[in-house]
């Protein structure tokens, strides 16, 4: 299966090996191997909207890695000590596999890039799957002006400023409070640099909806749009916005909508509801995973992000594994 993952090219294929990872995680997994009966009661799904798919907040409390499986990485959470989520990841070529991969589908060659990083709250953390990916890239950039930057806005101003007057295709990945104060701090024309936001003041600034900040760096940076990247530390895959809030995924990632009312129920596109995952790169961890997040989709597999469930609103499945 693993060998299978990055070769899906329709939905049949994907729908067969998402089933087939199904299987596998009954056989395999200690925790899903629980939770999935309770609801399948005896049936094997017949699609993949009939999968169960796991809380996630069980990488909170629970050890999700299949047996026989030993971690080679375990990535945590920015969460409140006690309470990270930890990803334990049998076989980090999946993941570098799988954001190589994904990079290059939506932005082409990773070497035609300079990537830069503006993402401390991760940087001043240990085991943060985004600086993980993030410092892979730039270094497969194998560009001499790649690099990170923690608060040092001027320096990175100047770095910018230097790459638009030699014509650099750059790509400043960054977290949202940090890429305010660069714009506030330092407004200047970009013409050859793509800003990809990936989400979280986390306490540094007010909340701010994702629409006014993107304005404001748009302003700030006389740019058409802002991109965004959607991952998170319990996948090893990522999707990619392009500007306006629609995400698109990898052909192994896809994303289905459950009913709010009933979360055991898949809606259909342009409904709201809790956003579920499919994520074949987690085959050795938990390929079916119930986010926290609410969105919906569109009937050309696009999706958007539209907020965060209540604690209310997530208790009823998270009672099933407890």
């Amino acid at each position: 299966m693993q060998n299978r993952i990055f070769d899906i090219q329709n939905n049949a294929q994907f729908e067969e090996l998402a089933l087939d990872m199904f299987d596998y995680q009954i056989k395999t997994n200690r925790i899903y191997a629980k939770y999935a009966p309770l609801i399948l009661k005896g049936k094997r799904p017949a699609n993949i909207s009939e999968i169960p798919f796991l809380p996630i907040s069980t990488f909170k409390s629970k050890q999700i890695i299949c047996q026989s499986r030993k971690a080679e990485g375990i990535f945590t959470s920015s969460g409140t000590t006690g309470r990270q989520s930890k990803h334990l990841v049998a076989d980090l070529s999946i993941y570098q596999n799988s954001y190589l991969k994904s990079f290059e589908l939506f932005y082409d060659n990773i070497t035609d890039y300079c990537i830069l990083s503006l993402l401390p709250n991760y940087r001043e953390k240990n085991g943060s799957s985004l600086i993980y990916m993030i410092d892979d890239l730039i270094s497969k950039s194998k560009n001499q002006d790649s690099g990170f930057y923690l608060n040092n806005y001027t320096k990175l101003a100047k770095k910018l400023n230097k790459l638009e007057h030699s014509n650099q295709k750059t790509i400043l990945f960054g977290i949202s409070y940090a890429l305010l104060d660069l714009a506030e701090e330092f407004p200047q024309k970009l013409k050859n640099t793509i800003i990809i936001e990936t989400g979280g003041t986390k306490g540094n600034r007010k909340d701010m909806l994702k629409e006014e900040l993107h304005e404001k760096l748009k302003s700030a940076f006389s740019l058409e749009n802002i991109h965004s990247e959607y991952g998170m530390t319990e996948l090893l895959s990522q999707s990619y916005s392009k500007g306006n809030g629609i995400f698109n995924s990898p052909s192994w990632k896809k994303i289905l909508i459950r009913d709010i009312n009933d979360p055991l129920s898949i809606i259909g596109d342009n409904k709201t509801g809790g956003i579920n995952i499919i994520d074949l790169a987690n085959i050795y961890s938990c390929p079916f995973i119930a986010t926290e997040d609410l969105g919906k989709t569109f009937n050309d597999g696009s999706f958007s992000v539209l907020g965060r469930f209540n604690n209310a609103d997530i208790r009823g499945c998270n009672l099933l594994i407890e």
